[in-house]
């Protein structure tokens, strides 16, 4: 069977009968596909991924680097040189042509290989049947026919015709472009003409799934889903270029402007001047090789890799190139308690139950630990009431603990391991529980409920039970009486857990209520209404999280850097206040009359323009669900925020996917949300995060200095060449001579730049504006200060020796040695825009001093290797030359000092 074989049907999935779709398929809605089908349908269909997202081919790669409007000069420079048969200048020109794109493409290979492993290791797994066997697969080994299973949080990972559903939405907004979710049937079949964003029975590729579970039939893979189909438009947004690469192009297409207006004067002069041909075609192709800032492109690919790489051995792992740049933008993070500000080990400290009070010692995930009662420890055994809530708090519950050299972790949800922590503290072993009293299903809640309700099965064949955990506003209302220490049921005193759970928060624990309600015999299917009422409250968990000193260092370090930290927790406003308190986030004491904090029932009673308005002056936002998160990330945006954002879960993954950067936990974290992230945080800690900005903004610096160091030696060489034509004089430095600038400038000085450490005071300053402009006032002023002076320590070299009495090509190699010892001086000082190297310190940057000895080294063979001399017409100079050089440099350096006291330091790139 093949599904062209069917193509009158492939637009209609949503129309054909369930039994039909399953017949046509080959496959069974119970069993799935057998292990030859999969491994046949995998040959015939290929892997489940858009070709968008495949690697690129090794020479569309190579090919991709002669795409620059500089190199095209250079090409056509060459060719210019061909027809006045100039071959050695023709051969050193495309020489250099080849050693800027073979860079160009080194790089762009090692960033691709590392980004194919990451993507191997952040792969996005699906939950499939075959052969009767529920299994974890990549989502690139699905094929037509194959049974996926959806639940919250899901990314859909092929297109699905849905065959079961329960409380089923979708966010289709990567699709359709709707931003309410919208409620999924699987409806036997729908009108053959129903508009895409209608089909309620069809699940599609690349849409997330908000709320419940299903499961549905695999209808189509790759590109022959809906949203391959509109290929074209994702690579067009995926091609963009980041606002920084877009202004360097930019930069580039003006560059070649300028050179060719400045090389079309350099013509008109020696026309009207009267110079021949020959030579003033010459002196135009050592103008244009030498303003062209051929190794301009490679710079920012350079940096941003580079970057990655030094993020990486620091534990955030870049998935997109593009977040390097983005992370020396950001204007607020909103981040969770849990996993960054902590040390990701919850633990229960205290419970509430049967009208008491209990404190449980013992921290962290190692399950042992005592009970206590005012102070005298009890056995919980005789405590029936504290064994309910820990029964309960055990069994409604996704997660698990795992203990590796004697080292206990959590599995899953932090909250959720502390739970099953003090459940065993008091001997109730998970394992034996839940084979005593087997789930059989999960219960929708609600989508916006942050409640948990599951179905257990018991000892007596016709009872079951169903438990309810959440907050306690979610819980207690439903809840009309409790549980005691003598077995029996009384009204609820809900005025008194609303004390106790204050009283919890207060104290800055993350509070958990527990609950439970006993079905009709012979029940078989739990509707939500049976939990929404009646149900029988069993205690609550007040759970801590031990702050981690370095997260609180880390966050006061971004606050003084400008940026806004949002703290987003599932705790009650209390709670959430004394975090936000404790950890610095809070300025003002949480006794204050407006304490900034939103709990999540302000924030739904908000209309959208007064929430926009309100996110500025709020840092602490109680009760956040993952619906919440990214609603407070599209207002930060509105507001014109750069946000960043945290996440672990799957239901976490729209918020991840639409902030400017989403920071996924690589050892807590799903493999969806980090299939949704920029960034990956594999060792779970906000100092990464703070150390991933400083980082960003140090590759942002360095491209600057970079380019702040590689214009004016270009422009530097046009002038002197000018100069030259507009006074009649033979060339100051021949073409081949400014290729050789270029090249050995280019690669051993400027590259070595991309490797220098951040200044201190980086997270001092604001943060970078993302359109704000590359060359400012004052750095304009710098370019073509640094021009000025290295053409004129080239020019008066040149003159120098010519008045001495000296030789022409004794002169240029004067003129050549003096404009690359400029260019040197110019290196150091280009270290900082604001500070000298002596306070940064001098021997910071290795590679500076070795790429300066590799340059000076190769200076002297140029100078006095007589086949240099044959090669590029350089001729031996003398000592004093050589002093009068490093004079001059020392005069460049010295003047561009003072020039960097004339300017405030610029605390960013606006400036």
């Amino acid at each position: 069977m093949t599904l062209s074989s069917h193509s009158p049907t492939t637009q209609s999935w949503h129309y054909l009968q369930a039994t039909h779709l399953l017949s046509l398929l080959e496959t069974d809605r119970h069993q799935g596909l057998s292990r030859f089908s999969v491994t046949y349908r995998l040959a015939q269909y290929g892997e489940n991924t858009l070709k968008l997202s495949q690697r690129k081919s090794w020479l569309k790669m190579l090919l991709d680097q002669f795409q620059s409007p500089l190199i095209y000069l250079l090409i056509a420079a060459a060719f210019v040189a061909h027809l006045l048969q100039a071959w050695v200048d023709t051969v050193v020109m495309l020489m250099v042509v080849g050693l800027n794109t073979g860079l160009g493409f080194v790089q762009e290979a090692k960033a691709t290989k590392a980004m194919e492993s990451l993507r191997r290791t952040t792969e996005s797994q699906a939950t499939v049947i075959r052969e009767g066997t529920q299994q974890q697969i990549p989502t690139t080994q699905l094929v037509p026919g194959d049974l996926v299973l959806l639940k919250a949080g899901d990314q859909v990972p092929a297109d699905l015709r849905l065959l079961n559903s329960q409380g089923l939405q979708v966010n289709e907004a990567a699709l359709t472009g709707a931003s309410s979710p919208v409620e999924k049937r699987a409806t036997d079949h729908l009108d053959e003409e129903t508009m895409l964003g209608d089909r309620a029975n069809m699940a599609y590729a690349s849409t997330f799934v908000t709320y419940g579970i299903g499961s549905g039939v695999v209808v189509a893979t790759g590109d022959a889903t809906e949203m391959g189909k509109i290929g074209t438009l994702i690579g067009a947004i995926a091609t963009q270029p980041t606002p920084l690469t877009h202004q360097i192009n930019q930069l580039s297409h003006r560059l070649l402007n300028v050179i060719l207006g400045v090389a079309v004067l350099n013509l008109g002069i020696g026309l009207w001047r009267g110079t021949a041909a020959s030579p003033l075609l010459q002196s135009t192709i050592a103008l244009i090789v030498g303003m062209l800032p051929a190794g301009l492109p490679a710079i920012v690919t350079l940096a941003l890799t580079m970057g990655m790489a030094r993020m990486a051995r620091q534990n955030a792992v870049i998935r997109k190139r593009h977040a390097v740049e983005t992370l020396a933008n950001i204007t607020a993070i909103c981040t969770d308690i849990t996993a960054l500000l902590t040390p990701n080990q919850m633990s229960v400290q205290q419970i509430f139950a049967g009208g008491d009070c209990f404190q449980v010692s013992g921290k962290g995930y190692r399950p042992v630990g005592h009970f206590y009662r005012a102070q005298h420890p009890v056995n919980p055994v005789d405590c029936p009431a504290l064994m309910d809530c820990l029964q309960a708090g055990a069994l409604c519950n996704d997660s698990g603990l795992m203990s590796q050299d004697g080292l206990w972790q959590a599995v899953g949800d932090p909250a959720e391991a502390a739970l099953l922590v003090s459940a065993a503290k008091a001997d109730v072993v998970p394992h034996s529980l839940e084979a005593w009293m087997p789930r059989l299903s999960t219960v929708s809640v609600s989508p916006q409920s942050q409640a948990m309700a599951t179905w257990h099965g018991t000892s007596h064949p016709q009872s079951t039970v169903v438990y309810v955990k959440g907050t306690v506003e979610e819980v207690l209302p439903r809840c009309d009486r409790a549980s005691t220490n003598v077995g029996k049921d009384i009204p609820l005193n809900t005025a008194r857990v609303k004390q106790v759970a204050h009283d919890m928060a207060g104290q800055g624990l993350r509070v958990l209520a527990l609950a439970r309600v006993t079905p009709p015999a012979g029940t078989v299917q739990i509707d939500p209404q049976m939990i929404a009422q009646g149900l029988t409250f069993l205690g609550l968990q007040g759970l801590q999280a031990p702050l981690c000193p370095d997260a609180m260092a880390a966050v006061r370090l971004c606050q003084t850097a400008g940026i806004d930290i949002k703290l987003t927790t599932a705790a009650v406003t209390d709670a959430a206040l004394a975090m936000g308190y404790q950890m610095g986030i809070v300025s003002q004491p949480i006794e204050a009359a407006h304490p900034p904090v939103l709990s999540s029932q302000t924030i739904d009673a908000l209309p959208d323009e007064a929430w926009a308005s309100t996110v500025d002056h709020v840092s602490v936002f109680a009760g956040m669900t993952p619906e919440h998160n990214l609603r407070l990330v599209e207002a930060l945006q509105y507001r014109g925020h750069v946000v960043a954002i945290t996440g672990a879960g799957s239901r976490d993954a729209p918020a991840l996917h639409q902030a400017d950067i989403g920071m996924a936990m690589g050892m807590s974290g799903t493999g969806v949300a980090k299939a949704a992230a920029n960034l990956v945080l594999t060792d779970d800690r906000f100092v990464t995060i703070q150390s991933a900005i400083a980082e960003g903004r140090s590759v942002c610096d360095n491209i600057i200095k970079a380019m702040i160091w590689t214009l004016p030696t270009n422009f530097a060489a046009g002038l002197v060449i000018v100069m030259a034509t507009l006074f009649g004089s033979p060339l100051p430095i021949t073409p081949l001579q400014v290729l050789w600038i270029n090249t050995v400038t280019a690669v051993l000085l400027g590259s070595t730049l991309m490797v220098e450490p951040k200044e201190p005071g980086i997270m001092q300053r604001s943060p970078v504006p993302p359109r704000a402009p590359l060359f400012n006032p004052v750095r304009i002023r710098r370019l073509w200060l640094a021009s000025l002076l290295l053409a004129g320590l080239s020019l008066a070299a040149y003159g120098t020796a010519l008045q001495q009495g000296y030789s022409i090509h004794f002169a240029q190699t004067a003129a050549v040695n003096g404009l690359v010892g400029g260019g040197i001086a110019l290196l150091l000082s280009s270290r900082s825009l604001t500070d000298s190297m002596f306070k940064l310190g001098l021997w910071r940057n290795h590679w500076l001093w070795g790429g300066i000895a590799l340059t000076c080294g190769l200076q002297l063979l140029l100078t006095y290797i007589p086949e240099m001399n044959a090669v590029f017409d350089t001729e031996p100079i003398t000592l004093a030359t050589w002093a009068k050089i490093l004079g001059a440099m020392f005069g460049v350096y010295s003047l561009i000092e003072v020039d960097k006291g004339f300017q405030p330091p610029p605390p960013s790139r606006s400036q």
